[in-house]
């Protein structure tokens, strides 16, 4: 018996692992997401990429990179993407002509209310079971476990 006990403690239990839990809710949120936005024409990368540039508009490859701590490749590939669809255009910096501003295009200014109206939508299918204490204690928790693993 105490050796099952022993057993059961070293077994990976997914539903009690704050990483696999995080993965499959992004996964699953990620997933619905997309389905909301895809009639938009978005992917989520894009719309990731828009919200930053929606906030400041004009920042360059290196600090969206940072902001949205992907690889910088990633990015690469992402505003590839945005600037063949449209939403984007990069311009050479007055003050550094080696580097290049990203800057949003009318057709992205437009997207702002629908996107993030899907968005809203699919955090509300998110928390719908939630009471609004529990969406703040939630939303709050998740904040700090980030914050906890920005400062390794």
């Amino acid at each position: 018996m105490l050796f099952n006990s022993y057993l059961s403690a070293m077994t990976f239990q997914k539903d009690r692992s704050a990483g696999y839990l995080a993965n499959q809710m992004a996964r699953l949120f990620a997933k619905g997401l997309q389905q909301r936005i895809r009639s938009l024409g978005l992917a989520p990368a894009q719309f990731m990429t828009l919200l930053a540039l929606w906030d400041e508009d004009g920042l360059t490859q290196s600090e969206l990179v940072r902001r949205l701590d992907v690889e910088q490749a990633t990015m690469a590939n992402t505003l590839t993407r945005m600037e063949r669809d449209g939403l984007i255009e990069r311009r050479t910096r007055p003050d550094d002509g080696r580097s290049q501003s990203v800057h949003l295009t009318p057709k992205a200014v437009a997207l702002r209310g629908p996107a993030t109206e899907a968005a809203r939508a699919q955090n509300e299918t998110a928390l719908a079971d939630f009471s609004e204490d529990e969406r703040q204690t939630f939303l709050k928790l998740m904040r700090r476990a980030i914050a906890a693993m920005h400062d390794d």
